[in-house]
C-alpha cells in the first residue's frame, strides 16, 4: 500500500493495474478551466479528471470558505462511480507542485481510505521521465467505497478557543506576501488568524519546485517550527483547506503524524468580522 507518494517509476510500472486508479486534479484559482482543457489536451493513461470546485467542494454560503467540504455520503458516491473501492490504490497529481493533488490526498482520507498517495513530482516528473500521455478518457467499472469518516476536523470554534494556547499550533500554508496581508487578490480582507506561524507550502519542494523534499530535511524544518511541541497539536489551515494539505503531507513524509486540519481556513475565519486578525509577518 501505498500512502503518502509513489515514484514515476512505480506508477508507470502500475498503469495498467485494474486495482489502481489515477486522478489527475490540475486546477487554476484564476482561471477555473484550465485543468479541464489541460486534461483534455494530454494526460496519464487512465487517469480521471476532477475539478476542485466541481468535484471536490460542496456549495459555498458566503460564510463557509472558498472550498466548503463537499457532502461526504455524495463524495463518497462519486468515488465509487470513479472506480475507488476500498481495495483500490489511488493516486494523484497536478502540474502545481501537488497542492491540488494533496488535498484529494486528505479527502480521501478524511473518508477512511488510506490507499492514496501523491505522485512525487507530478506531471512535470512524468513528462520528465519520457513516459506518455493520452488524451483518450477511458470507461471504468463502478465500485463501491462506503464512507467512513476519520477525525482531524476542527471548526472555527475550536480554533478561536485556542488561540495562543500551547495546546494548538496553527501553520498557514499560503505565501508569505498573503500572510502579512500584502498582495491579497482572493479574500476581501488581508492578514492572518492571531498566533499562525507561516509555513509556505512551496518550503516542502525541492529547488525546482518538482519533488518533494526528503524526509530527513523536512522533519528537521518542521521540527524548528514546532519547538518541542508534538505534531498532534498542529492545526494546517491555508486560504480555503487545499495548501494546508500540502503542509499535513509533508509533515507525514517526515514522520511527524497526527495533526489536523481547519479546512474552512482564512477564506471562512474572515467572514466573521467579529473574529480577530492581524497583519505583518509576524504570528501576533
Amino acid at each position: 500500500m501505498f500512502d503518502r507518494l509513489v515514484s514515476v517509476d512505480t506508477l508507470a510500472a502500475h498503469i495498467d493495474d485494474p486495482a489502481w486508479r489515477v486522478f489527475d486534479c490540475r486546477h487554476d484559482l484564476g482561471n477555473t478551466e484550465y485543468g479541464a482543457q489541460a486534461y483534455a489536451k494530454g494526460h496519464i493513461p487512465g487517469a480521471l479528471f476532477l475539478h476542485l470546485d466541481h468535484d471536490m467542494a460542496g456549495k459555498m454560503t458566503g460564510t463557509n470558505g472558498r472550498h466548503p467540504l463537499p457532502d461526504i455520503a455524495t463524495f463518497a458516491a462519486h468515488m465509487s462511480a470513479c472506480g475507488v473501492g476500498p481495495d483500490t490504490q489511488v493516486v494523484t497529481y497536478d502540474n502545481e507542485g501537488g497542492i491540488f493533488a494533496a488535498h484529494l490526498w486528505w479527502m480521501l482520507r478524511w473518508l477512511g481510505h488510506d490507499k492514496v498517495a501523491l505522485l512525487d513530482g507530478g506531471l512535470p516528473g512524468w513528462r520528465r521521465a519520457k513516459q506518455p500521455l493520452e488524451t483518450e478518457i477511458r470507461n471504468v467499472p463502478a465500485a463501491r467505497l462506503v464512507p467512513q469518516e476519520r477525525p482531524g476536523l476542527v471548526a472555527a470554534s475550536y480554533v478561536l478557543k485556542h488561540l495562543h494556547s500551547p495546546e494548538m499550533l496553527l501553520l498557514d500554508a499560503r505565501s508569505e506576501e498573503r500572510y502579512a496581508g500584502e498582495n491579497e487578490t482572493l479574500d476581501p480582507v488581508a492578514g492572518h488568524i492571531p498566533g499562525a506561524l507561516n509555513r509556505f507550502y512551496f518550503d516542502n519542494l525541492d529547488d525546482a519546485g518538482c519533488f518533494f523534499k526528503p524526509a530527513d530535511e523536512l522533519r528537521a524544518e518542521f521540527l524548528d517550527l514546532l519547538d518541542g511541541r508534538a505534531p498532534s497539536t498542529v492545526v494546517q489551515q491555508c486560504g480555503s483547506g487545499v495548501t494546508a494539505c500540502h503542509n499535513m503531507l509533508a509533515m507525514e513524509i517526515a514522520g511527524l503524524t497526527g495533526s489536523q486540519i481547519y479546512h474552512g481556513s482564512w477564506s471562512e475565519w474572515c467572514s466573521d468580522p467579529a473574529r480577530p486578525f492581524v497583519t505583518g509577518d509576524q504570528p501576533g
